[in-house]
């Protein structure tokens, strides 16, 4: 599996040669460097620390300053850490970028979503409302929630209003549709997670799935 570190930088067209439109997520990806590599022997597991984004000296911990000082690299702002099934093939200083991957490849996307805040259950869980006329009183309101005398509670998990957005959340299985190297840009197929400038992540797809073969005549 690869993976890079970058920033949603917002949505655009890509237009094919027959006409054909395509919507894509641009992502400024990488270059990461490698901070540390985990092994078995020493940590029980096998992973690269990458670190991406360049920071001023002066707004990182003192601890994490001495960290990117042991790997002799310059402070980073983002650390996220690439499982492997196998020792790494990398060493400490070693640097990833968007030629990694390559044109109609899949990958997986991991970003936060956007935070809405204290939500209701229409915005959260698209609940209907009620009628505006004749005096209702149920507007937008959830409606029933208990179980009357048995089991006098209310069951965990019931859909309600809350805390809606700021999650983790991975899109599957979308394409990579061109690749700028000079600027280190992805172009992936279809809408990513989280705000534009947000931090994504894309590695390659666990499960990716075929495009099955259309039939002729």
């Amino acid at each position: 599996m690869t993976l890079i570190l970058g920033r949603k930088r917002g949505m655009t067209q890509l237009f094919a040669e027959d006409g054909t439109v395509t919507g894509v997520t641009v992502v400024e990806a990488g270059p990461c460097v490698a901070a540390q590599i985990r092994t078995q022997e020493h940590d029980g597991y096998d992973a690269v620390q990458w670190a991406y984004g360049e920071v001023r000296d002066s707004l990182v911990s003192k601890p994490r300053r001495g960290h990117f000082k042991k790997a002799d690299i310059t402070p980073k702002r983002f650390l996220r850490e690439e499982r492997l099934n196998a020792p790494a093939a990398v060493q400490v200083g070693d640097t990833v970028d968007v030629n990694a991957f390559e044109v109609g490849q899949k990958v997986d996307v991991v970003g936060t979503t956007k935070g809405r805040g204290f939500a209701g259950t229409i915005k959260r869980h698209g609940f209907g409302r009620g009628p505006k006329t004749h005096g209702s009183m149920n507007y937008r309101r959830p409606g029933s929630i208990g179980c009357s005398a048995y089991p006098s509670r209310v069951f965990k998990g019931k859909r309600m209003g809350g805390h809606y957005g700021d999650a983790r959340q991975t899109t599957k299985n979308l394409t990579i549709m061109r690749i700028d190297a000079e600027r280190n840009l992805l172009f992936i197929k279809g809408a990513v997670p989280g705000a534009n400038d947000g931090l994504v992540q894309v590695r390659t797809a666990k499960t990716a799935t075929k495009t099955p073969k259309k039939k002729k005549g």
